[in-house]
């Protein structure tokens, strides 16, 4: 049996409220404002994130960009090696991404895989003028070529080892830990 202990708090809750605070600066430099930009959010954690940064988007700027959800779950590529039946969940969109600047945001970056099954449900909704990828911790190992362009923390981790992002909204606390998981 394995079990997970927490090494190392990365992020608390003043850490992850000023790095969404630079990532929505820097989504906006970038963009040179908001004008045509949507942020979409990968189911679970990169929601609230992608909530988050359009509020503080909206205090940078006084508008707020739209803010869609994303369920990956049927483009996923272990799918079929899951031994469990998977939840689909609703891929909310409240405005159409065709021309449009797509800031997709999850909050870990790891192989690359999931935000792989993100731009292939993106890309049939639409054809998006562009998609941005924006992540609260980058922590490396990737096996597909992609890359974050909006970047909270990166975090050299070991294969073994975790990084868990807790938000106040699902998990009643707010920080972000690396841990690792050890047979019992």
């Amino acid at each position: 049996m394995k079990k997970k202990i927490e090494k190392t708090v990365l992020m608390d809750a003043d850490g992850v409220r000023r790095v969404i605070t630079r990532i929505a600066h820097e989504i906006v430099e970038r963009n040179k404002g908001v004008e045509n930009i949507m942020l979409v959010g990968i189911r679970t954690r990169g929601v609230p994130l992608a909530e988050r940064v359009a509020d503080e988007i909206e205090k940078i700027e006084k508008v707020r960009p739209p803010v869609g959800v994303l369920d990956i779950t049927l483009y996923r590529d272990d799918l079929s090696t899951m031994a469990y039946q998977p939840v689909v969940r609703p891929t909310e969109m409240p405005v159409d991404i065709g021309g449009r600047t797509i800031i997709l945001v999850d909050d870990v970056l790891f192989t690359g895989r999931t935000i792989r099954s993100a731009l292939d449900a993106l890309i049939d909704m639409g054809r998006p003028r562009s998609i941005q990828l924006a992540v609260l911790v980058d922590r490396g190992h990737r096996e597909l070529p992609i890359r974050a362009d909006y970047v909270g923390k990166n975090v050299p981790t070991a294969a073994r080892e975790i990084v868990s992002v807790l938000l106040s909204e699902l998990d009643g606390e707010e920080k972000v830990v690396l841990g690792e998981f050890l047979e019992e």
